[in-house]
C-alpha cells in the first residue's frame, strides 16, 4: 500500500540517537552510527521522531509501505519489557521484582496430609502493579485476582484457591489506582482459561471486584468468572 512514511537521510544523520528515543513504537535503531528505519510496519506516520532530530535528517515522503501494525508494536513493547524486567537486578534495578516461574508439584498433598504447609504460589511478582502484561505464566492461566488481605483472613488460601493458578494480588484502598487498565491488558494480551476474584467483605474491596469486571468486558473475551468473599473472621460467604 501507499502511504506516508518516515525518510531518513543518511547522510544528514549524526547517529545521536535522539529520533530512535522518541520513537515509541521502536521503529528505528541505530546501525554503524547511523538512524535507520529498520521495521516499516512499526512506523505509525505520526512523526514523533521528526521534532527529536537536531540535524533536520527526517522527513514524510509518501510511498509504498507495508501498513502499520499496532498489534506487532504492543507485543514488542511487551517482550522489551519482560527482557528488561529480566535484567533489572544486574543494572541496579529492584531484584525483588525479577520475573520468575515457579514450577508446583500439583499432586503434592494437601498441609493435612503432608504435615506442612505447600505453597502454590506460580510466579513471581505477583502484585498488580509490578505483574507484566505479557508473561510465559499467563499462558493458558487460570487467574487469580486476590485481595491482599485475603491471604491473612483465609487460612486455607493456597490450596482452595491459588493452587494451579497464576496469582495477582491488590489493595485498591492503599495503591489508590484504579486496576482496570492493566488487567484489561494481562487478559487481552494472554490466553486466560478463567478468573476467579477473591475479595474480603469491606466496602473498599469493591474498587478491586469492579477492576476486574470492567477489564473482563473491556478485554471483549468471553471467559469463565466468579467472585468469592471473605469475611473478616476467615468465613466464605458466597
Amino acid at each position: 500500500m501507499v502511504r506516508k512514511i518516515i525518510h531518513i537521510d543518511e547522510e544528514k544523520c549524526t547517529g545521536c540517537g535522539l529520533c530512535a528515543k522518541a520513537c515509541h513504537e521502536g521503529a528505528i535503531d541505530i546501525v554503524d552510527g547511523k538512524a535507520k528505519l529498520m521495521r516499516e510496519n512499526f512506523c505509525d506516520g505520526f512523526g514523533d521522531c521528526l521534532p527529536s532530530c537536531p540535524a533536520g535528517a527526517i522527513t514524510f515522503e509518501e510511498r509504498e509501505a507495508p501498513a502499520y501494525d499496532e498489534a506487532a508494536v504492543k507485543r514488542a513493547q511487551e517482550e522489551k519489557k519482560m527482557e528488561e524486567m529480566k535484567h533489572m537486578h544486574h543494572e541496579g534495578g529492584c531484584p525483588g521484582s525479577r520475573m520468575m516461574q515457579f514450577s508446583h508439584d500439583e499432586t503434592q498433598s494437601a498441609p493435612a496430609f503432608a504435615g506442612k504447609a505447600v505453597s502454590r504460589l506460580a510466579q513471581w511478582p505477583c502484585q498488580i502493579k509490578l505483574v507484566p502484561t505479557r508473561a510465559p505464566f499467563f499462558d493458558g492461566a487460570k487467574l487469580l485476582i486476590a485481595a491482599d488481605c485475603t491471604a491473612y483472613a483465609y487460612a486455607n488460601m493456597h490450596e482452595e484457591f491459588m493452587r494451579g493458578k497464576v496469582t495477582v494480588i491488590g489493595c485498591p484502598k492503599l495503591d489508590a489506582v484504579d486496576y482496570t487498565e492493566k488487567l484489561t491488558e494481562i487478559i487481552k494480551n494472554n490466553d486466560i482459561k478463567s478468573v476467579t476474584i477473591v475479595r474480603m467483605e469491606v466496602p473498599c474491596c469493591g474498587g478491586l471486584q469492579l477492576a476486574a469486571e470492567n477489564a473482563l468486558k473491556n478485554s471483549g473475551k468471553f471467559i469463565p468468572w466468579q467472585v468469592v468473599t471473605i469475611s473478616r473472621d476467615g468465613r466464605i460467604l458466597d
